[in-house]
């Protein structure tokens, strides 16, 4: 079982658009006994909230479901149990590799990382920016391209 956790800030927007474009994207691949996902966040003002109204209006929009889900914070357990752990820009993952210190780890960078045409390097945090669409086009590229890596280096 290949293990992923998307991570943001508050696990209301970001890291849940992903986990529920990734979770389609694994399922429409038929890999969905093979591949887990899950998404946290750094912070924990959210912890026990559904996705942000955005995100849900989104994923309602693309017939994408986010059913279950509910903000969580990352724990130092979750860098060993994941495989792949992506966040969605610098300052979350400098949070994690802080926090996983020394620790073996799973594959730790950022999701754009995985877009190498795009010009930012950071997914956009639509709770501060609003533009949920541009976030979404972002996550869907970069979870088809990490879905694709994950493919080869485990398939």
């Amino acid at each position: 079982m290949v293990r992923v956790l998307f991570v943001c800030l508050g696990n209301i927007c970001r890291s849940p658009m992903a986990e529920a474009v990734f979770k389609q994207l694994v399922e429409k691949d038929g890999l969905g006994d093979r591949v887990e996902v899950d998404s946290a966040g750094t912070g924990d003002w959210h912890i026990g909230h559904p996705p942000h109204e955005g995100t849900r209006k989104l994923l309602d929009e693309k017939k994408i479901s986010y059913q279950g889900m509910k903000a969580r914070q990352v724990v130092k357990e979750d860098l060993s149990n994941y495989d792949y752990i992506i966040a969605m820009d610098s300052e979350n993952l400098g949070n994690l590799r802080k926090m996983a210190g020394y620790d073996k780890t799973g594959y730790v960078g950022r999701l754009l990382d995985f877009v190498p045409a795009s010009k930012i390097n950071d997914v956009p945090d639509p709770y501060f920016t609003g533009n949920f669409d541009e976030v979404y086009q972002l996550v869907t590229e970069g979870c088809e391209n990490l879905l694709e890596k994950i493919k080869e280096e485990n398939f």
